[in-house]
């Protein structure tokens, strides 16, 4: 399966000669349905908390804030420690303070860390606390496993040592695992098999692939890959192809690549948009083969969409592009077998005055703006099949909750008529119906990805 593009970053429309880049001149950007809350931001009212389980219905998007206005900073807000789910949403896990409110924000050298599992795929969610005899370093890395264990990564001195962690009634209960000795090493995202953990270690010209939980003997280096590689995300519910993004060991673009770990780590191609732009792969649903893209192709670095397997071009979509905020997805609804432009998508935003959560799907072409509820662990949430976004919160009030939001329908206003082509099927790209371009479409990676499964 491979994303594709048009050859060289550009096309030229057949019989006049127009160079059509891939952006808001594109048509795609030309012909999306107008959207008043899509150029621009707001922040919406936080959500009051009303228990351990809050459910939300969206309405309509808040008044945005007008172009170019500041947004001031909100007296006191702290930044939240990392909070990782496992790929199913069963069990999430992150470092807490043991002082200071529930929120675990608590920050400085008086701070004493410890790990904190949360349970999500009950009928009530529920956090357990796993502290030790000595507190833990605010730099450790914590990464929940499917069984309720939790992998932490602890730095000590030039290496990096492993152990998990398990509630043994009123303790916690320690397994180490072995270390790693190499200057950096960052955990992947939780492995969709539930039983594997995953490191990167970047030297000068190669990065270390390393699997440190799930193996026969601790820590295992499982190859040498060339060039600086960084971010992490899972092509197929496996736990066997991994995207990376690489860039050469000499300098150059930052370019997505397909990781087999069925194949002694063998390396292909997987996104290349444009010779010298940089590519990088922030999501992928292995279900619908939707992926979610930040390039900058077209001129500067934007938000994109495309489909694995799929020959048609990335699209960049307008109401994606907001001025003085940092848009990041971090959930895709997963089940919506070959329909794609069905997917919701869920987004972290950031401007100067906090952060909120948007929902977007390529069909709709439109940014819904939410309220979250305060004390959101931003930038993490989990989709269920029917479309209900779950969002895992801590605050004064409650030390663990999770609120429910519903995606809202996309309707499209009054006056506006979905292009032709999107009337055929769910598989079209989010543009106007345009001539043929002359270049033709080069698929941008090869196999080991067949199909929506691992191959054999």
């Amino acid at each position: 399966m491979t994303v594709c593009a048009i050859e060289g970053g550009t096309a030229e429309a057949a019989g006049t000669g127009e160079t059509v880049e891939p952006g808001s001149d594109d048509p795609e950007g030309a012909d999306e349905a107008p959207d008043p809350a899509g150029s621009t931001a707001a922040l919406p009212e936080p959500l009051e908390p009303v228990g351990s389980v809050a459910s939300v219905t969206s309405g309509d998007p808040p008044a945005p804030v007008a172009s170019g206005e500041r947004l001031e900073p909100v007296p006191g807000e702290t930044v939240l420690p990392a909070f990782t789910l496992t790929a199913d949403g069963a069990y999430a896990a992150r470092l807490t303070a043991a002082r200071g409110d529930a929120t675990g924000t608590e920050t400085g050298s008086q701070a004493a860390w410890y790990a904190e599992r949360w349970t999500l795929d009950g009928p009530e969610p529920y956090a357990v606390a796993l502290p030790l005899d000595q507190p833990e370093e605010a730099d450790s890395q914590v990464l929940p496993l499917a069984d309720g264990r939790v992998l932490i990564r602890r730095r000590v001195a030039d290496r990096h040592a492993f152990s998990l962690l398990y509630p043994t009634g009123p303790g916690t209960g320690e397994l180490p695992l072995g270390a790693v000795e190499c200057a950096e090493l960052t955990l992947l995202p939780p492995s969709p098999d539930g039983v594997s953990a995953y490191a990167l270690s970047a030297g000068t010209y190669s990065t270390g692939l390393w699997l440190v939980a799930g193996g026969a003997f601790g820590p295992e280096h499982i190859a040498d890959l060339p060039g600086r590689c960084s971010g992490g995300v899972w092509l197929d519910r496996a736990g066997r192809l991994l995207a990376l993004d690489r860039e050469p060991a000499g300098g150059g673009p930052v370019k997505a690549v397909a990781v087999d770990l069925g194949r002694g780590a063998e390396m292909t191609p997987l996104l290349q948009i444009a010779p010298d732009s940089n590519d990088r792969l922030l999501l992928a649903d292995p279900d619908s083969g939707l992926l979610l893209i930040r390039s900058d192709a077209p001129g500067h670095e934007r938000l994109g969409w495309g489909v694995l397997g799929s020959c048609l071009p990335v699209r960049f979509p307008e109401c994606l592009r907001l001025p003085d905020v940092a848009v990041t997805p971090f959930a895709v609804q997963p089940g919506q077998m070959l329909m794609p432009e069905s997917c919701a998508v869920a987004l972290r935003i950031d401007g100067a005055a906090g952060s909120w959560a948007g929902i977007w799907r390529p069909s709709g072409r439109r940014l819904h703006h939410l309220a979250t509820p305060e004390g959101w662990l931003a930038g993490s949430g989990v989709w269920s099949r029917d479309g209900v976004l779950k969002l895992p919160y801590a605050n004064g009030d409650t030390a663990c909750a999770v609120a429910l939001l519903t995606a809202p329908a996309d309707v499209q206003p009054t006056g506006h008529t979905a292009p032709a082509a999107c009337t055929e099927s769910g598989m079209q790209p989010s543009a106007a119906v345009a001539p043929p371009p002359v270049c033709r479409p080069v698929p941008l990676g090869q196999a080991p990805l067949v199909g929506r499964t691992a191959p054999d």
